[in-house]
């Protein structure tokens, strides 16, 4: 009930044009049920503010007649003793103070004040109290009716809500019911019980069979309680009344288990109604769910064909082609995308992502002014301290390390945790640049300062282990497993550490099988372990643990590992296979190298 101010006051849940949310399919834009029952040509009816009968009906603000009070002193002290005390924060003597003011003078607008100020502290028992005296007092107040709905409605009591519901889609006009029977769905999805919700609206709809809009509703109340077979049935009901229905299948796809099926049903729809963008974009969505990235691709050019301004599709194209390394394809929609949002600057989107992308392509080719040019174009928000750091990175690989320990240095983090992230690379730079004493003299320095930090501590052992400072390492692993005695990292990297030094085995084994405990899928922690049987001797154990781990992630590491297990074990032509792949993936890895150098072999 915490919400219930927000959702309330938000003209109130009754009269509120957003009827429903497909969370996996119904694309963000597509077209409101309100469009249903709107005559080609016509625009759909926005809100039922009144049922659309002969009787007139009375705006509480403006024409709902009112007491005539006279404002005695004694009216004016307890309306103001009322605010002042809700102002100092006593909303108890200031609701009660206006209830019962609004009983004597029987003035609704008083009780509407007991209400909001109820509403406002959240709660909602309170309010609906106040909110019924409103009702008596002003019978004809529609503000008053959707406040008392929407009260009713979070409080559970549906048995309550059910004979206006079911006054109003009597009284509504027949071209308004349809966009009615939707709202009280939307009004309906808030409550905790879907099950009476979908019996109350079952009920409320049965009259009225012969409208699309019913069975939408009733579908989509279905899939809120998980019957997803009455769900597809519905929207089965809605496609025969109205076969184009982008919303119907949209919802049917949604409510069939199997996604080969969903996309199946999809694609038929769109065969018969090519031009059914809402239901192709959900098409390739479901596609790109499916790992199925060339026909996603498709789809979406041909939604751009037909619209080639929109940049939600340029965005979505240019991320589908940087996610199947299509680096120039990526370059040239998320580039249009820039553009085009640049020519028509839009506050709903942000283009730090597409920035981001296109540095890393510019990256990855070298060109590192044009990476830079991208990053600078990052403004000041939360993404631009990754973007300042990516930059100093950018800068060192192209040689001026002194600049960008420089930019590093002039940035003005806010708080400690981007502190920290400044202090980290900056000692990645300087360990980039095998400069190791300098970075680990950082990172100390930075420990002076944020001493129980574990994301510096673990950098910290880190790279006191690459400088051969392993007391160092060893303190600040255990200090961290005393910090987070949940860090499987640390524990994982102490209990390598010993393995691979082959000492303290017994306690590497404990640690390392603490690790896998906490991360029991983590391929690194089962490489460890696979190392560490393989210090203690046991051969087939180590090759079970490494072979996992290289299903999972074919890391070079782990590759070198599984081939000095299956080495020792005599199996020497899968061994040189495997650090063979190894090769061609990190042709100058140390570890490839002194593993060749000790076995005393060669590729």
């Amino acid at each position: 009930m915490k919400n219930a101010l927000v959702i309330v006051t938000l003209s109130l849940l009754f009269f509120t044009g957003d009827y429903l949310h497909a969370e996996t399919l119904v694309p963000d834009n597509a077209a409101q049920p309100s469009e249903l029952t709107a005559k080609e040509g016509q625009k759909p009816p926005v809100a039922i503010t009144q049922p659309a009968n002969n009787k007139q009906a009375v705006d509480n603000k403006s024409d709902e007649p009112l007491p005539s009070v006279d404002m005695t002193e004694d009216l004016l002290f307890k309306l103001l003793r009322a605010e002042l005390a809700y102002q100092h924060g006593d909303w108890q003597l200031a609701y009660v103070t206006m209830l019962v003011t609004a009983q004597e003078t029987r003035d609704p607008r008083l009780a509407r004040r007991a209400a909001e100020i109820a509403l406002s502290v959240k709660q909602t028992g309170e309010a609906l109290s106040a909110v019924r005296l409103w009702r008596e007092l002003a019978p004809h107040s529609d503000e008053a009716g959707q406040f008392y709905l929407g009260l009713v409605v979070l409080g559970e009591n549906l048995t309550e809500a059910k004979p206006i519901f079911a006054e109003r889609l009597q009284e509504v006009s027949p071209q308004a019911r349809g966009l009615l029977i939707l709202q009280i769905q939307r009004l309906l999805a808030r409550t905790k019980d879907k099950n009476a919700a979908f019996t109350l609206l079952e009920n409320l709809t049965a009259p009225y069979q012969n409208l699309v809009e019913t069975h939408i509703a009733l579908s989509q109340g279905a899939f809120a309680k998980n019957d997803l077979e009455r769900s597809r049935m519905e929207s089965k009901k809605a496609l025969d009344i109205k076969p184009d229905l982008e919303i119907a299948v949209l919802m049917l796809a949604q409510a069939i288990p199997s996604r080969a099926e969903s996309l199946k049903t999809l694609a038929g729809f769109l065969d018969k109604n090519p031009k059914a963008r809402d239901v192709r974009i959900a098409y390739a969505k479901t596609l790109i769910d499916d790992r199925q990235h060339e026909e996603a691709r498709r789809q979406f050019e041909i939604l751009l064909k037909e619209q080639p301004d929109d940049l939600t599709i340029l965005y979505a194209i240019g991320i589908l082609a940087a996610q199947m390394n299509d680096r120039e394809g990526a370059e040239k929609y998320l580039g249009t995308y820039l553009q085009k949002l640049e020519n028509n600057p839009d506050e709903e989107r942000d283009p730090v992502q597409a920035l981001l992308i296109l540095s890393q392509i510019s990256e990855d080719r070298k060109d590192f002014p044009a990476a830079l040019k991208w990053l600078a174009q990052v403004e000041p928000g939360p993404a631009y301290l990754e973007a300042q750091v990516r930059s100093a990175q950018i800068m060192a690989s192209a040689g001026d390390l002194n600049g960008a320990r420089n930019l590093l240095n002039h940035l003005k983090p806010e708080g400690q945790r981007e502190q920290i992230q400044i202090i980290i690379a900056n000692a990645q730079l300087l360990r980039n640049a095998n400069r190791a004493p300098e970075a680990l003299a950082v990172l100390s320095q930075g420990l002076e300062r944020f001493p129980e930090d574990t994301g510096l501590l673990y950098d910290y052992a880190m790279q006191a282990e690459k400088a051969n400072r392993f007391d160092l390492m060893e303190n600040a692993l255990r200090k961290i497993i005393k910090l987070a005695p949940n860090n499987q990292h640390a524990y994982n990297a102490l209990g390598y550490s010993f393995a691979e030094r082959n000492i303290h085995l017994q306690e590497a084994y404990t640690l390392i099988d603490k690790a896998s405990k906490l991360a029991p899928e983590d391929p690194f922690i089962m490489d460890s372990m696979g190392w560490v049987y393989f210090r203690l001797g046991k051969l087939q154990e180590a090759e079970d643990f490494l072979r996992r781990a290289y299903a999972i992630r074919p890391d070079v590491e782990i590759g070198v590992h599984l081939g000095e297990v299956l080495w020792i074990k005599g199996e020497k032509d899968a061994a040189q296979q495997l650090w063979r792949e190894a090769s061609r993936k990190d042709p100058q890895n140390d570890m490839l190298k002194n593993t060749l150098t000790r076995l005393r072999t060669k590729l």
